[in-house]
């Protein structure tokens, strides 16, 4: 106990030179140090560290034989390069990014069909995907007094858990912890509020089975219920970036956009959970095969399959009286 003390001070440590040196950097210095990184990554440690087989198993399932070798090597040192600078972006948001400047850095996709959805008295489910950059998403619903509850799971390190805590609420928002989430979020909903989460998870054995990239993946039957339940619509959105521009751009510019609106209410859905699951699943598709790179293909997406078993609970030794 007290070496994983040790440790999880030393990566906060680590994790805050980081922070440090990141915020120094000019926009053409972070962009070439997050690609340098991912260049070490992909290519000097050992692919098990970066678990490179998943990602090219992952990309196997989405794509089959239609994508090349070379193509999924550059999908997966992309995502590299795109992960390490979500996390500097992250870093660099409080200083880079303000309601003052907000056109400069972001263009708006479906903006009238968001904006109409969350002015609504009914309760709101945004959802989203590990795709571009979804913590950039929630700042930018705080920056105009959209607050909604997030849901997230916790770290394992304490002390990185309450930076990214701190990060997520300095615009408005509070943290919801995925374990035992179930109570906050039915408040949120019973009060019409707004909670935010992401649907692209492998949800387990007991997952709902909808098609993924033509393939059954478990997904969360949460999603669809709370829409059912509370009345409240979902709306599927990202948070894509744009080709830099060091000429004319002082920072990274994105679209943020609404891929889809789905309203309980609407008769093709009548009370079907599985056809709102498959809905927004084929929403976080299209997102998905717009830009690869900006995924998270870490995450085995299938891991669970339809008619697998669930493993027997272990015994527990008899209490001695």
């Amino acid at each position: 106990m007290k070496w994983k003390s040790i440790r999880y001070r030393l990566e906060y440590m680590v994790f805050k030179c980081l922070v440090a040196i990141v915020d120094s950097l000019s926009y053409r210095q972070s962009v070439m140090l997050a690609h340098g990184l991912a260049h070490m990554l992909f290519f000097w440690l050992p692919r098990k560290l970066t678990r490179y087989e998943v990602c090219r198993e992952n990309l196997k399932i989405a794509y089959g034989d239609d994508l090349s070798d070379e193509r999924a090597d550059e999908i997966i040192l992309g995502m590299w390069r795109h992960l390490i600078r979500v996390i500097f972006e992250m870093i660099q948001m409080p200083r880079k990014l303000r309601r003052e400047n907000f056109r400069e850095c972001i263009t708006f996709h479906n903006r009238q069909r968001a904006v109409s959805a969350y002015l609504s008295e009914r309760p709101r489910i945004v959802l989203s995907g590990h795709f571009g950059n979804w913590e950039l998403s929630l700042v930018s619903f705080g920056l105009f007094g959209f607050y909604v509850g997030a849901v997230a799971r916790a770290l394992d390190n304490p002390y990185l858990h309450d930076w990214f805590k701190d990060f997520r609420e300095q615009s408005g928002h509070y943290m919801i912890l995925k374990s035992g989430a179930s109570e906050q979020i039915s408040q949120e909903m019973e009060r019409a509020g707004a909670v935010a989460m992401l649907g692209d998870q492998d949800a387990g054995r007991r997952g709902l089975f909808v098609d993924f990239f033509g393939k059954p993946a478990s997904t969360f039957k949460s999603i669809g219920l709370l829409a059912l339940q509370y009345d409240a619509v979902i709306c599927v959105a990202y948070a894509r970036r744009l080709p830099d521009d060091f000429v004319n751009s002082r920072w990274v510019r994105y679209e943020i956009g609404t891929e889809e609106i789905i309203d309980p209410r609407d008769p093709q859905f009548s009370g079907d959970v599985r056809a709102i699951a498959e809905r927004y699943t084929e929403a976080l598709e299209r997102i998905v095969r717009r830009d690869p790179e900006q995924y998270f293909w870490v995450h085995r997406r299938w891991k669970s399959q339809p008619g697998m078993k669930a493993k027997p609970k272990k015994k527990q030794p008899a209490k001695v009286a």
